[in-house]
C-alpha cells in the first residue's frame, strides 16, 4: 500500500505542468579570488574594501526578454557580503541609468550572501532588447573586502559616495576597472533560447579589445547570434589555464558553475590553454616545470565528459600564434612546438564536438608563429578588434 501512495505521488508531481519561464543567461563575468599586492606580478586593479559606497557596472546583454535577474557573486569571500540596496536601469550615457527598477531578494531591499555563494534577485519586470546595456548599482553599507571580483572587464565602471543606487546620474564618482560583485543577468525570453558560453582566458575576456566598446569575440558574436535566438556569454579571465590557479582557478574547477549550471547552456567553447604553456619558467610562475601535450589533453577531455553528461555541446579551439609576445620567458620554440601538438589533437581527435581553427584563421603565412599583424592587438599575444571580429565570424559558421 505505501509503494502504491508513494507511485501515485509521484505521478501526481509528474503530472504538474512546468511554469512557462524561460529563464536564460544573457551576460556574465566570471568571479576570481583577489590576491595580495605581493603575492603575484599584476595587481588586481580594484579596491581592496568597500564601505557605505556604490558600485555601478555596465553590462551589454545578448538576447532580451520580459522579466530580468541579476546575479551576485561572494565565491571566495569569507564572511557575508551585505547588499543595502540594489538597481537595475537601462543604461544611460556618462554613467547614468533610466527605467530604473529596484531589484528585491526574497521580497527584500538588502541581502547577506554567504560566503562561497552566490544570489539571486527576484524578478524584476523590465522589457530588454538584444543588445541593449544595463546598469547594475550596489549599496554596501558596510566594510566589504573585495576578495571575489572579475580582472578584466573591458568596461568601465563607477564607485561613488554613500547610497546612490537609485540615483540618475553618481555624484562624485571613481572609475572602476574591474569588476566588483557583479556575475551574471539572466532574461526570462519570450521564445525558447539557447545559451552558448565562452570558456576561456584573456583572449575569450578580450584583453586588446577597444576598451568600452563591447569589441570582445563573444561581443561580435552575440551581435550575430542573437537574432537568432542565442544568448552568447563571457567566462573567460585573464591569466585562466587548465591546470593552474592564481588568475582565477583551474579549468575543471569552475566550469561546474561558470559553464554547465548557466541557465539555458547548449553549447560550450574552450579556448584556453596557451598560459599553461607560456606561463610555466616566465615571470608568472618561474618555478613551474615545463607543460605537457599529455596533460593538457587529459584536461581537455574531462571538460568533454562533464559537458557530454550534461548533454552540452562543447567546441574545442585551437590555441593562437603568439612569437614576440613580450612578456619575459613566455614564448620559445620549445613552447611553440608544444602549442603545435595540442592543436594538432584539437583538430584530429575528433574528441570535441566541432573545431574552431582560430589559429588557421589568424596565423601570418609568411610566419606561421606570429599572428597577422592586422589581427594583432599589437602586444603579439591577444587579437585587436579586427582579430576578435574575424574570430567570431568565423565561430558563427559552427551555427
Amino acid at each position: 500500500m505505501k509503494i502504491c501512495i508513494a507511485a501515485a505521488a509521484l505521478a501526481a508531481f509528474i503530472a504538474v505542468p512546468a511554469r512557462a519561464d524561460n529563464w536564460v543567461a544573457t551576460w556574465q563575468a566570471s568571479p576570481q579570488a583577489a590576491w595580495a599586492a605581493q603575492e603575484f606580478a599584476l595587481p588586481t586593479g580594484v579596491p581592496a574594501t568597500l564601505e557605505r559606497q556604490t558600485v555601478r557596472e555596465t553590462a551589454r546583454i545578448s538576447v532580451g526578454g520580459q522579466r530580468v535577474r541579476v546575479v551576485f557573486s561572494n565565491r571566495y569571500g569569507t564572511q557575508p557580503l551585505l547588499v543595502g540596496e540594489a538597481h537595475l536601469s537601462l543604461a544611460a550615457p556618462a554613467g547614468g541609468g533610466a527605467a530604473d527598477r529596484r531589484l528585491t531578494f526574497g521580497g527584500q531591499r538588502g541581502v547577506a550572501i554567504p560566503p562561497g555563494a552566490p544570489v539571486v534577485s527576484d524578478a524584476v519586470e523590465l522589457p530588454v532588447a538584444a543588445l541593449d546595456k544595463l546598469a547594475v548599482s550596489v549599496y554596501l553599507p558596510e566594510r566589504t573586502p573585495l576578495t571575489t571580483f572579475h580582472w578584466g572587464a573591458q568596461q568601465t565602471g563607477y564607485i561613488a559616495g554613500g547610497n546612490q543606487a537609485g540615483a540618475t546620474r553618481l555624484q562624485g564618482a571613481q572609475p572602476l576597472h574591474g569588476r566588483a560583485l557583479l556575475s551574471s543577468i539572466w532574461v526570462d525570453a519570450a521564445t525558447p533560447t539557447a545559451a552558448l558560453v565562452a570558456f576561456g582566458d584573456s583572449i575569450t575576456d578580450g584583453n586588446g579589445a577597444t576598451l568600452d566598446a563591447d569589441r570582445r569575440w563573444p561581443d561580435y558574436l552575440a551581435a550575430r547570434l542573437s537574432k537568432d535566438g542565442v544568448a552568447v556569454v563571457n567566462a573567460g579571465i585573464s591569466g585562466a589555464r587548465l591546470l593552474g590557479d592564481r588568475m582565477g582557478v583551474n579549468a575543471a574547477a569552475r566550469f561546474e558553475q561558470d559553464v554547465l549550471s548557466q541557465p539555458g547552456v547548449h553549447t560550450a567553447i574552450v579556448l584556453m590553454g596557451i598560459n599553461d604553456i607560456g606561463w610555466p619558467q616566465s615571470i608568472f610562475a618561474p618555478q613551474e616545470a615545463p607543460m605537457t601535450a599529455a596533460r593538457m589533453i587529459a584536461a581537455y577531455r574531462q571538460l568533454i565528459v562533464q559537458a557530454h553528461a550534461r548533454r552540452v555541446r562543447i567546441i574545442g579551439a585551437t590555441l593562437l600564434p603568439f612569437e614576440g609576445t613580450q612578456i619575459d620567458g613566455y614564448y620559445t620554440p620549445a613552447k611553440d612546438a608544444l602549442r603545435h601538438q595540442v592543436n594538432q589533437w584539437i583538430r584530429e581527435s575528433g574528441e570535441f564536438d566541432a573545431v574552431a581553427d582560430f589559429d588557421a584563421l589568424l596565423r601570418d603565412p609568411a610566419h606561421p608563429a606570429r599572428m597577422q599583424p592586422r589581427y594583432d592587438s599589437g602586444d603579439h599575444l591577444h587579437p585587436g578588434d579586427a582579430g576578435y571580429e574575424a574570430m567570431a565570424a568565423h565561430l558563427a559558421r559552427l551555427f
